[in-house]
């Protein structure tokens, strides 16, 4: 069953920590969402929940008796529901005094924040349809989506070893280039460097080995989602995805944001998952009476690149581009459920990412090959410089927020990443 909707999720509801309730933040108390940190001198990560501009550490203020996230992923959705509502009520404004909760806040700007929880495997999706076509359009004009891609929800295995959190850093990749076919390739670092735009769906509950997820409680098993940044190397993509996919061109770098924002919190913002008009259903194991009636997830996205020039500059960045999760061709569900029904299980901590989620306008390209017509047409910036691929010392900012009249806006954080320049290989 998707989440329901309850008191927690009432507009109406304010809190004692009154940076949650300033119109501009991403952390309200109808939010909640969970991540771990550390205080300074600290060594073990403590479970937090965002609170304004503040972390309530959950065992400190007594709501929680450990602080081991993968106990929390694992729990029923029951027992999900009863936690969030002890936690609203501590924070909420007509809340009783309890100095040991308020003794358990400490501003977000004080601490670490680290992975939200052990990551085991990564999944990643393809699951936005107008980044496939326009992709697709690029290499192959006259028929730019295969023909499984309306029938399966494409993906393939990525590498959980080098998923870092925001704001993380990484260098340029180094890489074989294809180059013309009677010349032997190149290696050296990668030249059309570029980002993904994506969201990252966090695996609660696991499944058994050789037990599917059908639709019915697929999402019972998902936890929550982040903003995931998948980084890749154009270059080094082109010339070795065939006929495996990528390898080297994905599994450099991998930046999710620290918040995990549940699927509880999430409730208020569905709508129904319908196709455009003469594409074909789902097969009946994709398909469920929830999915058709509040299987869709509205999350506003936003991308930005802040160059090394603004960044000196003081400047905070540009905006290139906005879409929305609403426009995936499949859904959290209904990536849960394929990616089970081979008997493949999953477990805690497990992240699946969406595929890079564009929007149907040009404008609205979820990455730089998109957005630049695959490099040809560079991006003036408000500075005026041009830019194609990323540069080394751009950092790319990834914002999302759920919006609808009549509840309270919630937001995800920062996803934020910055390119280092690449390594000496010795001798």
């Amino acid at each position: 069953m998707i989440a329901a909707l309850d008191d927690t999720h009432d507009p109406a509801l304010t809190s004692w920590v009154a940076s949650a309730n300033e119109p501009a933040t991403d952390f309200p108390i109808q939010n909640l969402p969970f991540g771990r940190f550390r205080r300074p001198g600290d060594s073990d990560w403590r479970i937090g929940v965002a609170i304004g501009d503040q972390v309530l550490g959950l065992k400190q203020a007594g709501l929680l008796d450990h602080d081991d996230i993968t106990r929390i992923l694992k729990l029923t959705p029951a027992a999900r529901r009863t936690l969030r509502h002890l936690i609203s009520r501590s924070l909420a404004a007509d809340a009783p005094p309890a100095s040991r909760v308020h003794e358990a806040l400490i501003a977000q700007s004080a601490v670490e924040l680290g992975l939200p929880c052990p990551i085991r495997d990564y999944t990643d999706f393809y699951t936005g349809i107008h980044h496939a076509l326009s992709v697709g359009r690029l290499f192959r004009p006259d028929n730019p989506l295969l023909p499984n891609y309306k029938w399966v929800p494409i993906g393939y295995h990525g590498r959980a070893s080098s998923i870092q959190v925001s704001p993380g850093r990484f260098r340029r990749p180094l890489g074989q280039q294809g180059g013309a076919a009677d010349k032997a390739p190149s290696f050296g670092p990668s030249a059309r460097l570029d980002y993904e735009l994506e969201l990252g769906l966090i695996v609660g509950q696991p499944n058994d080995p050789g037990e599917p997820i059908p639709m019915a409680s697929a999402e019972e098993h998902l936890f929550g989602v982040v903003l995931l940044n998948d980084w890749s190397a154009r270059d080094i993509q082109a010339w070795e995805y065939q006929p495996l996919g990528p390898f080297l061109a994905k599994n450099f770098a991998t930046t999710i944001s620290p918040w995990i924002v549940t699927m509880e919190a999430l409730a208020p913002f569905r709508r129904p998952f319908t196709r455009p008009a003469g594409d074909p259903a789902p097969l009946p194991y994709l398909d469920s009476a929830d999915n058709r009636e509040r299987g869709v997830i509205e999350i506003a996205l936003e991308v930005h690149l802040q160059t090394g020039a603004m960044r000196d500059a003081g400047h905070a960045g540009d905006l290139l581009s906005r879409s929305s999760y609403a426009d995936a061709y499949w859904t959290a569900a209904q990536l849960v459920t394929h990616h089970t029904c081979n008997g493949c299980n999953l477990d805690s901590g497990d992240l699946l990412g969406t595929g890079t989620l564009s929007g149907p306008q040009p404008a609205q390209g979820g990455s730089l090959l998109e957005l630049t017509a695959g490099g040809r047409q560079a991006l003036t910036l408000s500075d005026g410089r041009q830019h194609t691929f990323l540069e080394d010392g751009d950092t790319v900012i990834l914002r999302a927020r759920c919006e609808r009249a009549g509840r309270r806006t919630i937001g995800f954080g920062e996803c934020r990443g910055s390119v280092l320049p690449p390594p000496t290989l010795p001798g």
